[in-house]
């Protein structure tokens, strides 16, 4: 009788062939279960946003049985949450163009420069690293204050153009570049800034990524700072925007949940652009060889 498997295939006990078929399976049954964990708040989100005030308390409130995006444009309306959408994009935008530019180029500066006080600035920013901003919050408000910054786009942006984390990444990134690729840029003519535009930032682009991602995911997420910095709605943020909307629709959940995931939105945009940027981003330098 004939087979299909081959004579290395027939020599390997169906046990030890079975093995490796069983814990694949193993693993992709733990990811779903995981998966279905981390997803389980968001569809729940979804599911509330599309149901009446009068069907929350339903035990089927999980349960899609017709789709009603009313809660959508009341989300929008009520609070002006357009509004804060816009603030919260004008802002975050311009902290993470900022926290990028001055982290490549600090991070550039200590990698291949060599200059009097270098190691002096970098234990700072290695203490800054560890001082929370709660420690410096009150300074910052008062500084603002003084200057007249108040209820500004520039009080919400100014005080976190600068990231230690982000620097410290970037260093990191331009060190894994060999000095010899440095060396034959100066030979070929090329300045710092050349060679920073032209070799050392293709080379660190999943760094980049990942930074970019990383510092508009923080910016969009305050709240702290552009609560005590805005007094009017022209400038307030979507977070504050979301806590403001609770009160103005009362007790309608699905209202408010219908303006969480839009207030989600562009977090999602942005991970599903930069998946790929981010996972070689977070990776880089794990593997040798």
């Amino acid at each position: 009788m004939a087979t299909d498997a081959s004579p290395t295939e027939r020599s390997v006990p169906l046990h030890t062939r079975l093995v490796p078929a069983a814990k694949l399976a193993g693993r992709y049954a733990l990811l779903t279960i995981v998966a279905a964990i981390v997803l389980f708040p968001v569809y729940a989100a979804v599911m509330v946003a599309q149901k009446p005030l009068a069907e929350l308390g339903d035990l089927g409130v999980l349960v899609p049985d017709r789709v009603n995006v009313d809660s959508v444009p009341t989300a929008l309306t009520d609070a002006r949450m357009g509004r804060y959408l816009l603030n919260s994009l004008i802002v975050s935008v311009a902290i993470t163009v900022g926290q990028v530019a001055t982290s490549v180029l600090a991070g550039y500066a200590f990698a291949f420069l060599d200059f009097t006080g270098r190691r002096s600035l970098l234990v700072a920013f290695s203490v800054a690293l560890i001082v929370p901003f709660e420690v410096t919050v009150v300074v910052n408000f008062e500084t603002v204050q003084r200057l007249g910054g108040i209820d500004t786009y520039w009080a919400l942006i100014v005080p976190f153009l600068a990231f230690p984390l982000g620097m410290f990444l970037m260093r990191q990134a331009f060190l894994s570049i060999p000095r010899d690729l440095r060396d034959a840029a100066i030979v070929d003519g090329y300045g710092h800034l050349g060679f920073l535009r032209s070799v050392a930032l293709p080379l660190v682009r999943p760094t980049v990524a990942a930074l970019s991602l990383f510092s508009f995911l923080l910016a969009w997420n305050q709240y702290l700072w552009p609560l005590l910095v805005t007094n009017s709605a022209d400038r307030r943020t979507v977070q504050i925007g979301l806590e403001q909307l609770a009160g103005a629709t009362g007790p309608d959940v699905g209202v408010i949940m219908a303006a969480t995931l839009i207030a989600t939105i562009p977090i999602f945009v942005l991970l599903v652009i930069f998946e790929r940027q981010l996972i070689r981003g977070l990776t880089a330098g794990s593997v040798k060889g």
